[in-house]
């Protein structure tokens, strides 16, 4: 049986990723620094949710922290990592740029020294399509140069590096997955369409920073974990995991406002600073390779995630 060290492991992703690899057989471990990013409350309820599987471990941990993350391993004899723990948000690297690299470049590099000569076979790593910033074609394929414009997009390309560099180094085999703007039950809530949702179950006004006309690859919550598990069982290289098509913002703010018969209004405000314009997913490669396609689409995923959050207020 392969025993998984899922990184992040409280967090919307990482949670996630832990529950479905306990449902199939795995045994996890899940780590987390558990952070004031967002809601304490929230992780915790994450760990909780985990922590009902049989074969699942939680450590409160840093990555950064040395020899800790070795010990874990070599005590569990764990045999892949899948890499979910970052400081996410554009707007928060903006804010925060140095914890921005902290967290992801040396939290990286910290947790890629640590599986050296140990009993890690493969490690599976949670990028971004931030790391595309500035267009220069749509949609986005792999091959697409990296222009990120954010300290957060620059973080993950920089992770990505190092990722390679370890690779040549070790031999240990890697995936990196470029997830596009992950949404679905448990959504962090700094994110906008928790925060859309929010807002027009109380019939309060929805900001917009820009005019509306920024466009979004939105990708369901199963869909990326199953991404990313079928990426772990057989993937190697990077893959675009996305919806595949895009809506635009203000267009997103609408569908929330007539799924929750809201009397919302929408004010738009001046934009954001690393907000790239648009993305839009290539995943033709994840298709053919990992025999993997999105299976929700934007209006049933929207439909989940408000009933969510709903059941959480």
């Amino acid at each position: 049986m392969k025993h998984v060290l899922v990184t992040g492991g409280a967090g919307f992703i990482g949670s996630s990723i832990a529950c479905k690899l306990l449902e199939t057989g795995y045994e996890v471990t899940a780590i987390d620094n558990m952070d004031d990013y967002y809601s304490f409350k929230q992780k915790e309820d994450n760990v909780r949710r985990i922590q009902e599987y049989e074969g699942c471990t939680f450590i409160r941990q840093d990555i950064r922290e040395k020899g800790k993350t070795r010990k874990i391993i070599e005590e569990a004899g764990i045999n892949t990592v899948i890499h979910e723990a970052a400081q996410a948000g554009v707007r928060a690297s903006n804010n925060k740029p140095l914890k921005t690299l902290e967290d992801n470049c040396l939290g990286t590099l910290q947790l890629l020294e640590e599986t050296k000569d140990t009993s890690i076979e493969k490690i599976v790593y949670a990028s971004s399509s931030s790391v595309y910033g500035r267009i220069e074609y749509l949609p986005f394929d792999e091959e697409h140069p990296k222009n990120p414009i954010s300290p957060y997009g620059a973080s993950k390309v920089i992770a990505e590096s190092l990722i390679d560099l370890h690779t040549q180094n070790t031999g240990i085999e890697q995936a990196i997955l470029r997830y596009f703007t992950v949404y679905g039950p448990r959504i962090r809530p700094d994110l906008a369409i928790r925060i859309f949702t929010e807002k027009a179950l109380k019939d309060e006004e929805i900001v917009i920073f820009g005019d509306g006309s920024k466009t979004r690859d939105f990708t369901y919550i199963d869909d990326a974990v199953d991404a990313t598990i079928k990426a772990l069982e057989k993937g190697v290289g990077r893959y675009n995991i996305g919806g595949g098509s895009r809506i635009s913002i203000k267009e997103l703010a609408e569908k929330i406002i007539k799924a929750t018969s809201s009397r919302s209004t929408i004010k738009y405000t001046e934009p954001v600073e690393g907000d790239v314009e648009h993305t839009l997913s290539d995943t033709r490669k994840a298709r053919r390779e990992l025999g993997w396609a999105p299976r929700t689409g934007i209006d049933e995923g929207l439909g989940k995630t408000i009933e969510w959050v709903k059941n959480k207020r």
